[in-house]
């Protein structure tokens, strides 16, 4: 993978998604109190409000599972420059925000980073729209008390 790139993981019923940084590491949306290297679908995801952003190996990130760069949706978008994408995700690294299974989860975070819009297609295969939310704002700092976007 190339820094900018979107790294999709496969797993038994979903996808989870990161941000290639180099060096093989990855930003990703985690479990805020689970020593899990990223978010599955159980019941206890489904109904997580909050999540961890953190910079991890890909291959910490991806275990057993199969992964591929998925940079899917440049053919529909543009995305912003490489430097300006790990400058932005950096920005995210520790920090707890706000998450939802439908429409703030791993790969809307992803893609805002990489096209300054969340879309998901996951989300779509379960009725809801793609990109259900509109704005780069969605997601909020949760942590550090401020409410603020980095």
């Amino acid at each position: 993978p190339q820094p900018g790139d979107l790294i999709e993981i496969d797993r038994t019923g979903y996808q989870h998604w990161a941000l290639y940084v180099g060096d093989g590491y990855v930003i990703n949306v985690t479990p805020v109190d689970e020593g899990a290297p990223s978010l599955s679908v159980s019941t206890t995801s489904i109904f997580t409000r909050k999540a961890k952003v953190k910079k991890q190996l890909l291959k910490v990130v991806v275990g057993n599972h199969k992964w591929r760069v998925n940079n899917k949706y440049d053919r529909s978008r543009t995305p912003r420059p490489v430097e300006e994408i790990i400058r932005r995700a950096e920005r995210w690294i520790d920090r707890e925000v706000a998450y939802n299974v439908l429409n703030r989860n791993c790969e809307h975070f992803v893609t805002m980073l990489r096209y300054r819009k969340e879309v998901s297609e996951q989300v779509s295969a379960t009725g809801e729209p793609l990109g259900a939310s509109q704005s780069t704002s969605w997601l909020l700092a949760v942590s550090r008390g401020t409410g603020a976007q980095p």
